[in-house]
Protein backbone atom coordinates (compact mmCIF):
# COMPACT_ATOMS: atom_id res chain seq x y z
CA UNK A 1 0.00 0.00 0.00
CA UNK A 2 0.96 3.52 -0.94
CA UNK A 3 1.97 5.96 2.01
CA UNK A 4 -0.81 7.79 3.16
CA UNK A 5 -1.25 11.03 0.93
CA UNK A 6 1.42 10.02 -1.51
CA UNK A 7 -1.17 10.28 -4.28
CA UNK A 8 -1.29 14.25 -3.73
CA UNK A 9 2.29 14.92 -4.66
CA UNK A 10 2.28 16.81 -8.18
CA UNK A 11 -1.78 17.21 -7.77
CA UNK A 12 -2.47 21.11 -8.70
CA UNK A 13 -4.71 22.55 -5.41
CA UNK A 14 -5.82 26.32 -4.77
CA UNK A 15 -6.79 27.30 -1.31
CA UNK A 16 -8.64 30.77 -1.30
CA UNK A 17 -7.57 32.85 1.54
CA UNK A 18 -4.45 31.07 2.07
CA UNK A 19 -2.14 33.11 3.41
CA UNK A 20 -3.42 33.31 7.21
CA UNK A 21 -5.31 30.92 9.65
CA UNK A 22 -6.95 27.79 8.83
CA UNK A 23 -6.17 28.26 5.12
CA UNK A 24 -2.29 29.33 5.38
CA UNK A 25 -2.29 25.51 7.82
CA UNK A 26 -4.10 23.51 4.75
CA UNK A 27 -1.48 24.99 2.19
CA UNK A 28 1.39 24.16 3.83
CA UNK A 29 0.50 20.59 4.36
CA UNK A 30 -0.66 20.37 0.57
CA UNK A 31 3.08 21.46 -0.23
CA UNK A 32 5.15 19.17 2.46
CA UNK A 33 3.16 16.32 0.48
CA UNK A 34 4.51 17.44 -2.77
CA UNK A 35 2.02 18.93 -4.59
CA UNK A 36 1.88 22.22 -6.55
CA UNK A 37 0.22 24.66 -4.46
CA UNK A 38 -1.46 28.59 -5.44
CA UNK A 39 -2.92 30.33 -2.56
CA UNK A 40 -5.28 33.36 -3.52
CA UNK A 41 -5.54 36.10 -0.90
CA UNK A 42 -6.17 39.60 -0.64
CA UNK A 43 -3.07 41.29 1.47
CA UNK A 44 0.39 41.11 -0.13
CA UNK A 45 2.30 41.05 2.79
CA UNK A 46 1.16 37.95 4.07
CA UNK A 47 0.59 36.23 0.86
CA UNK A 48 4.57 36.79 0.24
CA UNK A 49 5.27 35.48 3.71
CA UNK A 50 3.05 32.67 3.19
CA UNK A 51 4.51 31.83 -0.15
CA UNK A 52 7.68 31.47 1.18
CA UNK A 53 6.98 29.08 3.69
CA UNK A 54 5.72 27.38 0.73
CA UNK A 55 8.94 26.97 -0.82
CA UNK A 56 10.97 26.31 1.98
CA UNK A 57 8.94 22.82 2.26
CA UNK A 58 10.74 21.46 -0.25
CA UNK A 59 11.71 21.67 -4.60
CA UNK A 60 9.17 18.85 -5.59
CA UNK A 61 5.72 21.90 -5.82
CA UNK A 62 5.70 24.38 -7.76
CA UNK A 63 4.10 27.01 -5.46
CA UNK A 64 2.53 30.84 -6.35
CA UNK A 65 -0.02 33.41 -4.79
CA UNK A 66 -2.38 35.21 -6.26
CA UNK A 67 -3.68 38.93 -4.98
CA UNK A 68 -7.26 38.86 -5.54
CA UNK A 69 -10.64 39.53 -3.63
CA UNK A 70 -12.85 36.35 -3.96
CA UNK A 71 -15.66 38.52 -4.35
CA UNK A 72 -14.59 40.24 -7.90
CA UNK A 73 -16.23 37.20 -10.07
CA UNK A 74 -14.46 38.16 -13.28
CA UNK A 75 -11.08 38.05 -11.31
CA UNK A 76 -12.16 34.38 -10.41
CA UNK A 77 -12.71 33.09 -13.69
CA UNK A 78 -9.09 34.73 -15.08
CA UNK A 79 -7.42 32.96 -11.93
CA UNK A 80 -8.75 29.56 -12.93
CA UNK A 81 -8.21 30.12 -16.43
CA UNK A 82 -4.66 31.07 -15.99
CA UNK A 83 -3.96 28.87 -13.21
CA UNK A 84 -5.26 25.64 -16.22
CA UNK A 85 -3.10 27.25 -18.66
CA UNK A 86 0.38 27.04 -16.61
CA UNK A 87 -0.29 23.46 -15.18
CA UNK A 88 -2.53 22.10 -17.36
CA UNK A 89 -5.67 21.38 -14.44
CA UNK A 90 -7.01 22.25 -11.26
CA UNK A 91 -7.28 18.76 -9.56
CA UNK A 92 -8.18 20.21 -6.06
CA UNK A 93 -10.32 23.73 -5.03
CA UNK A 94 -10.40 24.27 -1.60
CA UNK A 95 -12.68 27.45 -0.85
CA UNK A 96 -11.94 28.34 2.50
CA UNK A 97 -11.75 32.58 2.20
CA UNK A 98 -14.45 33.53 4.57
CA UNK A 99 -15.54 36.81 6.70
CA UNK A 100 -18.05 37.25 9.88
CA UNK A 101 -19.18 40.44 11.30
CA UNK A 102 -20.75 39.38 14.79
CA UNK A 103 -23.23 41.88 15.27
CA UNK A 104 -26.86 41.51 17.22
CA UNK A 105 -29.49 40.67 14.29
CA UNK A 106 -31.58 43.77 14.18
CA UNK A 107 -28.50 46.27 14.14
CA UNK A 108 -27.15 44.18 10.64
CA UNK A 109 -27.20 46.35 8.02
CA UNK A 110 -27.69 45.60 4.12
CA UNK A 111 -23.89 46.18 3.51
CA UNK A 112 -23.04 43.90 6.56
CA UNK A 113 -25.26 41.56 5.04
CA UNK A 114 -24.09 41.23 1.59
CA UNK A 115 -20.28 41.37 3.00
CA UNK A 116 -20.74 38.07 4.55
CA UNK A 117 -23.06 36.50 2.31
CA UNK A 118 -21.28 37.38 -1.10
CA UNK A 119 -17.61 36.38 0.72
CA UNK A 120 -18.77 33.23 2.76
CA UNK A 121 -21.17 31.79 -0.10
CA UNK A 122 -21.28 33.67 -3.58
CA UNK A 123 -17.68 33.59 -4.05
CA UNK A 124 -17.37 29.65 -3.27
CA UNK A 125 -20.52 29.10 -6.03
CA UNK A 126 -18.56 31.38 -8.54
CA UNK A 127 -14.95 29.43 -7.99
CA UNK A 128 -16.41 25.91 -7.75
CA UNK A 129 -17.94 26.41 -10.82
CA UNK A 130 -14.96 27.82 -13.06
CA UNK A 131 -13.23 25.14 -11.73
CA UNK A 132 -15.94 22.30 -12.57
CA UNK A 133 -16.43 24.30 -15.92
CA UNK A 134 -12.96 23.40 -16.79
CA UNK A 135 -12.85 19.81 -15.36
CA UNK A 136 -15.92 19.26 -17.04
CA UNK A 137 -14.80 20.16 -20.27
CA UNK A 138 -11.99 18.75 -20.63
CA UNK A 139 -13.29 15.18 -18.89
CA UNK A 140 -11.16 15.35 -16.06
CA UNK A 141 -11.79 14.17 -12.35
CA UNK A 142 -11.38 16.79 -9.14
CA UNK A 143 -12.19 17.56 -5.50
CA UNK A 144 -14.03 20.71 -4.46
CA UNK A 145 -13.91 21.01 -0.73
CA UNK A 146 -15.78 24.10 0.75
CA UNK A 147 -14.73 25.33 4.36
CA UNK A 148 -17.78 25.31 6.05
CA UNK A 149 -18.39 25.57 10.07
CA UNK A 150 -20.46 24.26 12.55
CA UNK A 151 -22.70 27.40 12.13
CA UNK A 152 -23.69 25.59 9.08
CA UNK A 153 -25.77 23.36 11.77
CA UNK A 154 -26.30 25.24 14.35
CA UNK A 155 -27.96 28.86 15.53
CA UNK A 156 -25.56 31.18 17.52
CA UNK A 157 -26.16 34.74 19.01
CA UNK A 158 -24.56 37.64 16.54
CA UNK A 159 -24.15 35.40 13.81
CA UNK A 160 -27.06 35.52 11.50
CA UNK A 161 -25.22 36.19 8.54
CA UNK A 162 -22.53 33.99 9.07
CA UNK A 163 -24.82 31.06 10.11
CA UNK A 164 -26.60 31.71 6.87
CA UNK A 165 -23.77 31.82 4.80
CA UNK A 166 -22.42 28.54 6.20
CA UNK A 167 -25.87 26.73 5.83
CA UNK A 168 -25.80 27.50 2.33
CA UNK A 169 -22.12 26.50 1.84
CA UNK A 170 -23.83 23.06 3.00
CA UNK A 171 -26.15 22.76 0.56
CA UNK A 172 -24.69 24.06 -2.49
CA UNK A 173 -21.97 21.53 -1.57
CA UNK A 174 -24.62 18.71 -1.50
CA UNK A 175 -25.85 20.44 -4.78
CA UNK A 176 -22.72 20.41 -6.75
CA UNK A 177 -21.97 17.26 -5.39
CA UNK A 178 -25.29 15.50 -7.43
CA UNK A 179 -24.62 17.18 -10.40
CA UNK A 180 -21.16 16.55 -10.78
CA UNK A 181 -20.63 13.12 -9.76
CA UNK A 182 -21.53 12.00 -12.91
CA UNK A 183 -18.31 14.02 -14.17
CA UNK A 184 -15.88 11.84 -11.61
CA UNK A 185 -15.74 15.03 -9.76
CA UNK A 186 -16.79 15.00 -5.90
CA UNK A 187 -17.73 18.25 -3.29
CA UNK A 188 -17.62 17.81 0.26
CA UNK A 189 -17.24 20.51 2.68
CA UNK A 190 -15.73 20.94 6.21
CA UNK A 191 -16.76 22.27 9.44
CA UNK A 192 -14.81 23.32 11.80
CA UNK A 193 -15.96 25.04 15.20
CA UNK A 194 -14.09 28.42 16.61
CA UNK A 195 -10.18 27.78 16.07
CA UNK A 196 -7.95 30.02 17.35
CA UNK A 197 -6.21 32.20 14.62
CA UNK A 198 -6.18 35.76 13.50
CA UNK A 199 -9.79 35.53 12.09
CA UNK A 200 -11.06 34.74 16.08
CA UNK A 201 -8.31 36.25 17.91
CA UNK A 202 -10.29 39.48 18.73
CA UNK A 203 -13.73 37.68 19.62
CA UNK A 204 -11.76 36.08 22.36
CA UNK A 205 -10.60 38.76 23.67
CA UNK A 206 -14.39 39.18 25.19
CA UNK A 207 -13.27 36.75 28.25
CA UNK A 208 -17.03 35.57 28.65
CA UNK A 209 -17.48 34.50 24.80
CA UNK A 210 -14.45 32.72 25.38
CA UNK A 211 -15.87 30.59 28.44
CA UNK A 212 -18.72 30.09 26.00
CA UNK A 213 -17.59 28.91 23.67
CA UNK A 214 -15.40 26.08 25.33
CA UNK A 215 -18.21 25.26 27.37
CA UNK A 216 -19.97 24.22 24.06
CA UNK A 217 -16.73 22.15 23.23
CA UNK A 218 -16.71 18.34 24.49
CA UNK A 219 -13.23 17.99 23.94
CA UNK A 220 -10.26 19.43 26.21
CA UNK A 221 -9.87 22.89 24.62
CA UNK A 222 -10.55 24.66 20.70
CA UNK A 223 -8.64 22.44 17.68
CA UNK A 224 -5.76 23.88 16.20
CA UNK A 225 -5.53 24.73 12.33
CA UNK A 226 -3.68 20.94 11.67
CA UNK A 227 -7.18 19.28 12.96
CA UNK A 228 -9.08 21.06 10.27
CA UNK A 229 -6.22 20.62 7.37
CA UNK A 230 -6.27 16.70 8.45
CA UNK A 231 -10.12 16.37 7.18
CA UNK A 232 -9.23 18.45 4.17
CA UNK A 233 -6.01 16.03 3.29
CA UNK A 234 -8.24 13.01 4.06
CA UNK A 235 -11.10 14.28 1.60
CA UNK A 236 -8.60 15.30 -0.94
CA UNK A 237 -6.72 12.13 -1.11
CA UNK A 238 -7.56 9.17 -2.49
CA UNK A 239 -9.14 7.67 0.72
CA UNK A 240 -11.98 9.31 -0.01
CA UNK A 241 -12.52 8.35 -3.71
CA UNK A 242 -16.74 7.17 -2.44
CA UNK A 243 -17.35 10.18 -0.83
CA UNK A 244 -19.24 12.95 -1.79
CA UNK A 245 -22.11 15.17 -0.76
CA UNK A 246 -20.92 16.02 3.02
CA UNK A 247 -19.52 17.87 5.40
CA UNK A 248 -17.27 16.88 8.20
CA UNK A 249 -17.50 17.99 11.38
CA UNK A 250 -14.56 18.95 13.38
CA UNK A 251 -15.92 21.02 16.22
CA UNK A 252 -15.27 18.48 19.36
CA UNK A 253 -18.71 17.37 19.88
CA UNK A 254 -20.82 20.79 19.83
CA UNK A 255 -23.27 19.44 17.22
CA UNK A 256 -23.00 16.08 19.01
CA UNK A 257 -25.43 17.26 21.54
Amino acid sequence: MNAYFSDLQHKTVIVTGGSKGIGKDIALSFAKLGANVIIVGRGAADLEQTLGELRDQGSIGTHQSVAADVNDITRVRSIVNEIVNEYGTVDILVNNAGVNIPKPAVEVTEEDWDTVLDTNLKSVFFFSQAVGKHLIQHGKKGRIINIASQMSFVGYIKRAAYCSSKGGVVQMTKSLAVEWAKYGITVNAVAPTFVETEFTAGMFKDEDFKKDVESRILLDGMPKPSDISGAVLFLASNMADFITGETIKVDGGWTAI
